[in-house]
Parts: C-alpha cells; sequence; structure tokens
C-alpha cells in the first residue's frame, strides 16, 4: 500500500492557491508566453500590457499544483506597475521568500514562473525594438534551467509512452 507525505506549505502560498490573484488570459495582452510541460503537469501562461516600459498589468493561466498557482500569483503581483528592468531583476530566491518558502521538490515551480516572466520580457523587447542595455544578450539562469528542466521532463514522457505503446502491441500479438 503505497501512501503520499502531505507537503507543507506556507500559509501564503494555501492562501494564494486558493484564491489566486490575476488569474485568467488577457484579451489585449501585448506579449503572450507558455512555458512549463504537460509531461511535468506545471505549465503558466503569463500575460502582460506594457505602457513606457512599465508592466501596466500582468495575468497568468496555470496547469499544475498548488506551488505553480501560487507561485505565478505571487509574481503577478510582485511585477505589477513596475518597470521592465525591475521585474526582470526579480530571481526565483526572491519570489520563493516572497512565497514564505517551498518544500525543495518545488523550487521548480518558482524558477517556472520567473523564467516565464523573463522570457516575456524578452520577448516583448525584442518584438518592439527597445533599446534595454541591462537585458544580457544570452539567457539567463532562470530561462535555460526552465527550458532544460522541461525538455528533460518532456523526452521522459516521450519514453514512456513509446514503452506503453510497445507493451501493449506485444500483448496484442499474443
Amino acid at each position: 500500500m503505497a501512501s503520499r507525505m502531505p507537503l507543507r506549505y506556507s500559509k501564503k502560498v494555501i492562501e494564494l492557491f486558493r484564491n489566486p490573484v490575476n488569474m485568467g488570459p488577457m484579451e489585449d495582452a501585448d506579449v503572450v508566453v507558455v512555458e512549463g510541460s504537460p509531461a511535468c503537469g506545471d505549465m503558466i501562461a503569463f500575460y502582460l500590457k506594457v505602457r513606457d516600459n512599465r508592466i501596466e498589468k500582468i495575468t497568468f493561466e496555470s496547469y499544475g499544483c498548488a506551488a505553480n498557482i501560487a507561485a505565478a500569483s505571487m509574481l503577478t503581483m510582485m511585477t505589477q506597475g513596475k518597470t521592465l528592468e525591475e521585474a526582470w531583476r526579480i530571481t526565483w530566491k526572491e519570489l520563493d521568500e516572497a512565497l514564505g518558502g517551498l518544500p525543495k521538490i518545488k523550487y521548480h515551480c518558482s524558477a517556472l514562473a520567473v523564467g516565464a516572466l523573463k522570457k516575456a520580457i524578452r520577448k516583448y523587447i525584442e518584438e518592439h525594438g527597445i533599446d534595454a542595455p541591462w537585458l544580457p544578450r544570452k539567457k539567463v539562469y532562470e530561462e535555460e534551467a526552465v527550458e532544460e528542466y522541461y525538455k528533460e521532463k518532456e523526452q521522459l514522457y516521450q519514453e514512456i509512452l513509446g514503452s506503453e505503446k510497445k507493451t501493449k502491441e506485444s500483448k496484442k500479438e499474443e
């Protein structure tokens, strides 16, 4: 008999999971990004409305666990009204601290949210030809780590699907 140990989430994480802030699509968003993997079960879409290089409005959609939803929600609160540069400088550790700390097994949720935000900011700047000397030319840790983490999850998922398909096919042959 298998049992699951419950994860200890902070009151802030539980509150934001039960009552997410800034959740839902935005019809007139200036930029939209989706990050994550259905194989892992964690995906976030961020919608940004930008005016004068300031995040006027940010919303999200999430497919994932309590930590995923809470991280995306908290990050929207942390970035609303900030300049693109100020928002860019937010780290996954700062997000984790704002949430009251996530269990170690859930750190990827704060990295996913911050990585997706950085991807959205980079995309907006590139699409609008904005001069942003503070923006690194190469992708930063959160961008790279999130892409690598979810690429590995997707590969594993495809391998599992392939194994299941082979097992079903061999059973049919018997």
